[in-house]
């Protein structure tokens, strides 16, 4: 696949991803049941729930009703949590748990993004305190997520401040690109998921990634490339994107690599001469 660097003469562009079944294989918030429940967040009832609902997640996707019975649930789940010790354990847990599931292929794409001089951001109905530490590992330049409200005591009261979902995502990235000068008609946006359509139609470059079959049939319908992840694989045993031109960070670092290795020979060969001329 061709990416064309971008002209930044020209407005600038971004591209959007859902997180869950779109960049990483299962539910971020929903992957970390375990970890709350060693924590103490939760009890074992909690933890086995957390843990069909991430089964029903993964086999059947959700559509709206399903999602909303999931906020709710989740909303109450979460009351009386410390903000702090939530953020702890996902930092402690954080690459054991998330780094695995992450897509091969989203990984690749957000490179190529990237080096085409576009910004990318995670735009998940998962809250802040778990979505921003994988947008951060992902080298995302932006993290929408949803925020719960945080009482003076430094715990989730159980209610919503800002809810990433359906129609709010497009908002935020409406806001986006009026904040950050994008131009929607040159961004792209990535989702496996129906209730997500009206982000993909916010961008001029929509995708399903892994399609629901509702997102599926609309894809198909609007004529909307339709694109299968299927390789989970840890960021550190990744392959470069051969077919992507180095970013530019990266290309000063090895000119300067190599100038160092070049001056070491240097110093090396013209010791050896000295050495060889003494002792003659």
């Amino acid at each position: 696949m061709l990416w064309v660097v971008e002209n930044h003469s020209l407005p600038r562009t971004a591209a959007f991803f859902d997180l869950d079944k779109t960049v990483i294989a299962k539910s971020s918030t929903l992957t970390f049941g375990k970890s709350f429940y060693q924590g103490g967040l939760i009890n074992r009832r909690a933890a086995l729930r957390t843990a069909y609902a991430q089964f029903v997640f993964l086999t059947g996707g959700a559509d709206h009703d399903q999602m909303e019975r999931m906020r709710k649930y989740l909303s109450a789940l979460c009351r009386g949590w410390n903000v702090q010790q939530v953020k702890e354990i996902v930092a402690e847990t954080l690459h054991d748990l998330i780094d695995p599931i992450i897509y091969d292929e989203a990984a690749s794409l957000i490179e190529e993004h990237h080096t085409a001089g576009r910004d990318v951001v995670i735009v998940s109905t998962s809250g802040a305190e778990v979505v921003e530490p994988i947008g951060e590992l992902l080298g995302a330049d932006r993290v929408v997520a949803t925020r719960m409200v945080v009482g003076d005591d430094g715990c989730f009261t159980g209610e919503v401040e800002y809810y990433a979902y359906g129609p709010t995502k497009a908002e935020a990235i409406k806001e986006l690109a009026q904040s950050e000068g994008y131009d929607l008609d040159r961004c792209y946006a990535y989702s496996d998921s129906a209730t997500d359509v009206p982000m993909l139609e916010s961008v001029g470059h929509p995708y399903a990634v892994n399609p629901d079959r509702t997102l599926r049939r609309e894809a198909l319908a609007r004529g909307w490339p339709i694109l299968d992840f299927n390789r989970p694989v840890r960021l550190k045993q990744r392959l470069p994107v051969l077919s992507v031109p180095p970013r530019p960070a990266l290309v000063m670092a090895a000119a300067v690599g190599a100038a160092a290795a070049t001056a070491g020979l240097v110093w090396y060969a013209s010791r050896r001469r000295a050495a060889t001329v003494y002792a003659s």
